[in-house]
């Protein structure tokens, strides 16, 4: 079935679209201009008052006018004056007194000229006199104001003060009255044109407010970040690019691609090795092992560690007090690959084991009936199949891996990657500019790595089976091999659970590395010092969490069911945050957001609008994928019916995409209470975040209560895990039996 057009254009329809837009333009420029006069009138207002009572102001000692002076560019930034003394004998003349050689200069130049004698003139009567003619001060645009210096009883002239200020309008309030006067006119252009030309006016708002969240919350932070990264001193230069390209970043750019690389690896050999014992052999607690598999993906970064520190640190429980190694490190690329590894193994354990589950058995069968043995059906079959899946799976850890911020950031040691520089050159060195630019050149490997993904990806069929499926896979693992690969799982598993041991032991030690006595004082003093962060990391993931699933939907619905001009660009603008790194999107907003007319920093909404863009690709993804096993005669039908779209949407679309909604929920709330890249660039004193504060106390070797915190964010995110596992439960309509 061809999917619906939501617009339809005619010669009538436009004609009445081009009035209405040009009848509403004219109001709209009468009002822009009536607003914008009254501001200019206005403010020239309250600027001649100021002067009037800044002349009023001098002083009559002449030992003291040259301070006075000198205190006008306090008074009026940008602008200053000269004080015009007469000459006793010769009213006409006067002596010009200045300390801003620029006025001084300035004033010589017109003082011959007629306005300069009107403004005296009317200066000599007591009277004020604003310039209407243009001059510039140092390169700033100024007009000049003529005011009498008069004694206490405002009966002699004892001067002239000639200020040059400032041009009178806000500039910055004359901008924000400009982009609302533009953007109240795109909004009724937009409105007005879905109302004329769409089919369905529901879907059209819809796109029109998508559309204007990807402007808003994706491009335009990143053309500001990309603009800022070129402007130096507020100009045009490539001096910021110049440092960025120098061998010190460069080096830490192939830092970042050579960790990249080695945990992509090491990542997707785990993974497949545990999709491949859980799926394909008959190994016992394949539940069990599938849960503990997780968990490292659904924890805080910081985490695994944190607890990495604590067990092979400098003064780790393993290296120095069980071992009493002196010369061992964890820190640099062997402990980052460690890590990472174990942080990231999770995402190639859930791409590979749909690949693995869902492989036809037929040919493996036939492989096997035609006498070829278990590793050759293994080598020509199996692998060839799981190929694009590997692929898939090792790409998504090397984008993973050169986006990660977390661990680099207390693990890293002298080994440098670009995620911490960039970090570095906001926090350390102010200098937004820089940080921007490393981001940017980070996002280039990043880039390449997703589309190539996407390629493969693309590439894989996604057919729903409409006949007989085979609920049958062949175990072509030989007991030695099966034997031997579970061991391994066990070993990974048993790793993993010690690593979170290691951080609920941590909570009950004093001093961890020095004094392992038991207490309990540190869960009281991190809760305590942590309340402020408890709560707003869980209120702001809690408000994120449901407009992102509906957005997530709504947005897959728009994706798979309509078609419209820009569809493509739209869906890949929605899909870009999920290869831009996370820095990148922190000084991006810090750029866009931190100005009118979106001043957002500072605020929880700049966290929470963080949290949604954020990871608003993964819930698309998996409604696309619900929505493209749906058959499309269903709303049809619901439709024929008489049901709008918005109907359609809530009691059809959304009651069959529900796993997928509460999982694209689930994943944003775990997500936005784990997250720290982007974060750690947007918090504040108000809105602070967990692993935040699980970092600085980590940072200052206080690892009790950053165990305490770690744990308590453990158990708030695996119970919301739990939730939503409880809310989609597994019917186990297509599992399938292993036959040997």
């Amino acid at each position: 079935m061809p999917l619906s057009e939501p617009f339809v254009f005619t010669k009538d329809k436009l004609l009445k679209f081009l009035l209405a837009i040009a009848v509403f333009a004219a109001v709209d420029l009468w009002v822009y201009s009536t607003v914008r006069s009254s501001l200019r009138a206005n403010a020239a207002e309250t600027r001649r008052n100021a002067l009037v009572l800044l002349a009023r102001s001098a002083p009559e000692d002449a030992g003291l006018r040259d301070d006075w002076l000198a205190s006008i560019a306090d008074s009026l930034p940008g602008g200053a004056a000269v004080y015009l003394i007469p000459d006793a004998e010769d009213p006409s003349a006067y002596e010009a007194i200045a300390v801003d050689e620029a006025a001084l200069e300035l004033w010589n130049g017109i003082a011959s000229t007629d306005d300069a004698a009107k403004g005296l003139e009317s200066a000599y009567y007591f009277e004020n006199y604003a310039s209407s003619v243009k001059a510039t001060l140092s390169d700033t645009p100024v007009r000049l104001f003529y005011a009498p210096v008069t004694d206490d009883a405002q009966s002699e002239l004892l001067g002239i003060a000639v200020f040059m200020a400032p041009e009178t309008a806000d500039s910055g309030l004359e901008r924000l009255l400009t982009l609302f006067a533009l953007g109240v006119f795109a909004l009724f252009a937009a409105m007005t044109g879905v109302s004329r030309f769409s089919r369905d006016s529901t879907i059209g708002y819809a796109v029109l407010v998508l559309s204007g969240l990807a402007v808003v919350f994706i491009v335009f932070p990143l053309v500001e970040a990309f603009r800022l990264s070129f402007l130096t001193d507020g100009e045009y230069s490539l001096a910021i690019w110049t440092d960025a390209l120098s061998g010190a970043h460069l080096q830490s750019l192939w830092g970042s691609i050579r960790l990249g690389i080695w945990t992509a690896t090491a990542s997707t050999l785990v993974g497949f090795l545990f999709a491949f014992v859980i799926y394909r052999t008959s190994a016992r607690g394949k539940k069990f092992l599938s849960a503990i598999a997780q968990m490292p993906v659904i924890s805080p970064p910081f985490s695994l560690t944190l607890s990495i520190l604590l067990l092979a640190g400098n003064n780790g429980l393993i290296t120095k007090q069980l071992l009493g190694l002196e010369s061992f490190s964890i820190y640099g690329l062997g402990g980052l690959v460690l890590v990472q590894t174990i942080g990231m193994f999770p995402i190639a354990y859930l791409t590979l084991a749909s690949v693995l589950q869902g492989l036809d058995a037929t040919l493996e069968e036939a492989a096997l009936d035609l006498n070829a043995s278990r590793w050759s059906v293994f080598r020509t079959v199996t692998l060839p199949l799981a190929v694009p899946g590997i692929l898939s799976a090792w790409l998504l850890v090397f984008t993973s891996s050169l986006a990660d911020f977390a661990n680099p950031l207390l693990l890293a040691g002298n080994y440098r990657v670009l995620s911490v520089e960039a970090y570095i050159q906001v926090t350390g060195r102010n200098d937004l500019g820089g940080g921007a630019a490393l981001s940017l050149l980070l996002l280039l490997p990043t880039l390449t790595a997703f589309f190539v993904q996407r390629n493969w990806v693309s590439k894989r069929s996604f057919v729903t089976v409409t006949g007989k499926p085979n609920l049958k896979l062949v175990e072509i693992a030989s007991p030695a091999v099966r034997i031997a690969m579970t061991a391994g799982v066990w070993l990974v598993i048993a790793f993993v659970l010690s690593l979170y041991g290691t951080i609920v032991a941590g909570c009950f030690v004093k001093n961890w590395g020095i004094d392992y006595s038991f207490t309990l004082s540190n869960i009281g003093e991190a809760l305590s010092r942590g309340k402020d962060a408890i709560r707003s990391t869980l209120s702001l993931a809690v408000m994120a969490t449901p407009i992102a699933g509906l957005i997530a939907m709504a947005s897959a619905m728009i994706f798979v069911r309509k078609t419209f001009a820009g569809k493509r660009v739209l869906e890949a603008v929605m899909m870009t945050p999920f290869a831009i790194p996370g820095t990148l999107l922190g000084i991006a907003y810090i750029l866009a957001f931190n100005k009118t007319p979106f001043l957002l920093v500072g605020t929880g909404a700049i966290i929470v609008i963080n949290y949604i863009v954020r990871e608003l690709p993964v819930g698309i993804e998996g409604g696309v994928a619900s929505l493209r096993q749906i058959d499309p005669s269903i709303e049809e039908a619901a439709r024929d019916l008489g049901a709008d779209e918005g109907m359609v949407f809530k009691s059809i679309v959304l009651p069959l995409v529900r796993p997928a909604f509460i999982s694209s929920m689930s994943y944003t709330f775990v997500r936005s209470m784990t997250a720290v890249s982007a974060v750690i660039f947007l918090i504040s004193a108000r809105w602070y975040h967990m692993t935040v504060l699980i970092y600085n106390f980590s940072e200052n070797l206080r690892f009790g209560l950053a165990s305490v915190l770690a744990t308590t964010l453990i158990i708030i995110v695996m119970g919301a895990f739990g939730l939503m596992r409880l809310l989609v439960r597994d019917t186990g309509a297509f599992d399938k039996t292993l036959s040997r």
